[in-house]
């Protein structure tokens, strides 16, 4: 006999396990299956992000910042430290403790707003069923009214590199090495090469980066993204765009990867090489039979704009269905399924989510760039604010970057805003709800921001936009 469900999530990552609490506080009886399990046997919930991704990311970035400042920075403050050691093995069981006590919170969550945590294998069935299969015991069938699938993704596997956990690793291996390589070697300058590169060079790796792409960080705004890859190279990066890695031997002393840039075939000697090429989403064991439900080529759930896939009361959200694989694009995608369900008007403005690179500068983002409008058409006019001269910034000691806003050159709507600087991260939120509101540049011009802070170079930028700034000298 089957257990009765009015809906049951597969996958307990940020959007599935968003969408279940949602679900439940709509008064419906709900159910989470969850897979993960650990590198020490263990489930918990959470998903990549809470386990071996956002979260223990977060914790080794801001560890290794805070490392390298008193080493390079605190003694210009008149902060004497004297000599700085790391202590990896303290600074990693720090990351394990974050990561324990959040992802619990979610168990404690789950039972708070009455959702049914079940650890174990999810698939979907005919019918909208569910066969469960525990971590430990017999199988059983779950008939649900609703199907909520967020089985996430994977990293994308190079077939001439196969991840060893040792040599050849991943993202999730690289947060976790008990020593730092010599010669850290990275596949990839996206977000999570330049994040998890930008941690081991600070802890004493010399770090390098190759990236297929001639550009970098082609989602960016090209002003930024230039003022980026400068900052990182002056860290100490060495980043090589335009490289096609073509074969890598392992020997005991580490590895020789082989890769052609303008036409020449090179070579550079690593101890542990991170391949970060990109993720899929994961699909395995997930459909059983004529489900109704529909892959593209590239292995994503076909749905629509409200996450609904072509079969009756089954819905799919977050890394597994198209648009930013972003840990709050899912989240908010699992609130917007669980109203949805609930008979609620519900939508998801997919033009105005952010985007967030962890690195120092961090670089935040939403909306268009500058070269993408031009492409399209669109008159635009930008105004950007140099760091350099926040009151703020140069207190913290942090003034690199700037903010950038793109309007429309005849209505003034903004369009984008970009960021490179301090705790670009916080400062994105004014920007999103900016773009969710349709603000004009004057809208936050005549917001008066508090004095001194680090927001007041939004408030010059949109200044910018009509050559008003007051705290530097207006470009015409």
């Amino acid at each position: 006999m089957s257990e009765a469900y009015d809906v049951v999530v597969i996958g307990g990552g940020p959007g599935g396990y968003v969408a279940a609490i949602r679900a439940a506080q709509n008064g419906l009886k709900t159910a989470c299956i969850d897979k993960w399990i650990n590198h020490d046997g263990t489930h918990a919930f959470g998903g990549t992000c809470l386990n071996a991704g956002c979260i223990p990311s977060k914790a080794m970035l801001e560890a290794s910042e805070l490392f390298e400042r008193s080493r390079h920075d605190f003694a210009a403050m008149g902060i004497k430290t004297g000599e700085v050691e790391l202590d990896l093995a303290t600074m990693q069981r720090r990351r394990a403790r974050i990561v324990k006590q959040l992802t619990g919170g979610i168990a404690l969550l789950f039972k708070g707003n009455g959702v049914t945590g079940l650890p174990g294998t999810g698939t979907l069935l005919e019918g909208r069923k569910v066969r469960y299969t525990p971590v430990d015991g017999e199988e059983r069938i779950l008939q649900a009214g609703h199907v909520i699938l967020a089985s996430g993704s994977v990293p994308v596997e190079l077939k001439s590199l196969a991840f060893d956990r040792k040599q050849v690793v991943d993202s999730w291996d690289a947060l976790e090495f008990d020593s730092v390589p010599p010669r850290f070697g990275v596949i990839g300058a996206g977000v999570i090469g330049l994040e998890l590169g930008s941690v081991w060079r600070r802890l004493g790796s010399r770090v390098t980066i190759l990236e297929a792409l001639d550009t970098f960080l082609p989602q960016l705004d090209e002003q930024i993204s230039r003022e980026a890859l400068k900052q990182f190279k002056r860290q100490g990066l060495d980043i090589r765009l335009g490289t096609k890695v073509t074969a890598a031997k392992k020997s005991k002393k580490g590895l020789t990867v082989s890769y052609e840039s303008g036409g020449e075939s090179q070579n550079i000697e690593v101890d542990r090489l991170l391949v970060a090429v990109g993720r899929r989403p994961y699909t395995e064991g997930l459909l059983a039979g004529e489900t109704g439900v529909r892959l593209d080529e590239h292995g994503f759930v076909i749905v629509n704009e409200e996450c609904a896939s072509g079969a009756e009361g089954i819905w799919a959200i977050g890394d597994l269905v198209r648009g930013p694989m972003l840990a709050h694009k899912g989240m908010d995608e699992g609130v917007m399924v669980a109203d949805l369900i609930a008979g609620k008007v519900a939508e998801l403005n997919y033009e105005a989510i952010p985007a967030v690179v962890y690195t120092a500068p961090e670089i935040a983002w939403v909306g268009k760039s500058e070269q993408d409008l031009k492409q399209q058409g669109v008159p635009v006019k930008t105004g950007s604010f140099p760091f350099a001269a926040n009151g703020r910034a140069q207190a913290l000691g942090l003034a690199s970057g700037m903010v950038k806003i793109i309007a429309h050159r005849d209505s003034d709507e903004i369009l984008g805003i970009h960021i490179i600087g301090p705790y670009a991260s916080e400062l994105i939120a004014e920007a999103v709800l900016a773009l969710e509101y349709r603000a004009s540049a004057e809208d936050i011009q005549r917001t008066i921001h508090a004095h001194p802070t680090l927001s007041e170079a939004m408030h010059e930028a949109a200044l910018a936009v009509d050559k008003r700034m007051i705290h530097a000298l207006n470009r015409r």
